[in-house]
């Protein structure tokens, strides 16, 4: 029997920490394979978080080829072929129908499903499964220790899919958080996008238009693609509601050195 070992998630998008606990699995024996179960819609999250599923399989598809162990590690449609929304107990009863005859099934899920699992649809039967379990940094595994197996040593995530989103959207450098085939697909696709994020952000200054941190936070995005003339509406609008914020006053500084040097001829200060 091929010990196959699940692991379910919506990996919006799948980052290296995911990647990297798929590998311990394999190099310390847990299963012969890894399956990462991609989740077309979780009944815990709401639709407006998930990048389409068809891009998300894609992006752990290139995640599995480029570990360490692309022949054993490797995603999953099934909740693909399922009704919606997914519940984990569902797919377990399709896959031993499916397959349980050829394969035996354990589940790999970290330290804040365990936590909530008491409120999964029919969490018992979920139990009467081998299930591992990972630590998150700075959180204790204290639920259901009696049918779980702890995996203490294995990789710590130090950030999460949304975190990973947050920083592409700000633009900021992911290299720590995702592969580069992954980064590259996220780019090819324009997935949470900088521009996605002006928007929301947009939306949030239409409510609060003396919110700060979202204006600073705007004009950032706004420098960051070279887009002076907006990027300067909200530094300078920062320093209207507090003129002495010191990051506002250097943005606009920089700005204004850049279109000296590149507008010579008509930059008017």
């Amino acid at each position: 029997m091929k010990r196959m070992l699940l692991y379910f998630g919506s990996f919006n998008p799948v980052h290296k920490g995911h990647i990297a606990l798929a590998e311990y699995a394999m190099e310390h024996g847990l299963a012969d394979e890894t399956a990462l179960i991609i989740s077309p819609q979780s009944p815990y999250k709401s639709d407006a978080e998930l990048a389409p599923e068809t891009d998300r399989f894609e992006m752990a598809e290139i995640a599995c080829k480029a570990s360490k162990y692309p022949g054993r590690i490797k995603p999953s449609v099934v909740e693909f072929l399922l009704p919606r929304p997914s519940y984990t107990i569902d797919t377990l009863r399709y896959l031993e129908e499916l397959c349980g005859h050829e394969m035996e099934f354990s589940i790999l899920m970290g330290g804040d499903q365990i936590a909530a699992l008491d409120g999964w649809k029919e969490y018992e039967k979920i139990l009467e499964y081998p299930i591992y379990v990972y630590p998150r940094r700075g959180e204790r595994v204290e639920r259901f220790l009696d049918r779980i197996t702890l995996l203490k040593e294995a990789p710590l995530q130090d950030f999460s899919s949304t975190e990973v989103r947050a920083a592409i959207e700000r633009g900021d450098d992911t290299s720590r958080m995702l592969a580069p085939e992954v980064a590259d697909c996220i780019r090819r696709k324009g997935l949470w996008s900088p521009a996605g994020r002006i928007a929301a952000l947009d939306a949030v200054l239409a409510a609060e238009p003396a919110d700060t941190a979202s204006l600073l936070e705007r004009g950032r995005l706004h420098y960051r693609m070279n887009e002076w003339g907006a990027a300067l509406n909200d530094f300078n609008a920062v320093l209207r509601i507090d003129p002495g914020h010191k990051e506002a006053r250097e943005f606009i500084g920089m700005i204004q050195e850049i279109l000296s040097f590149r507008y010579k001829d008509i930059y008017n200060p």
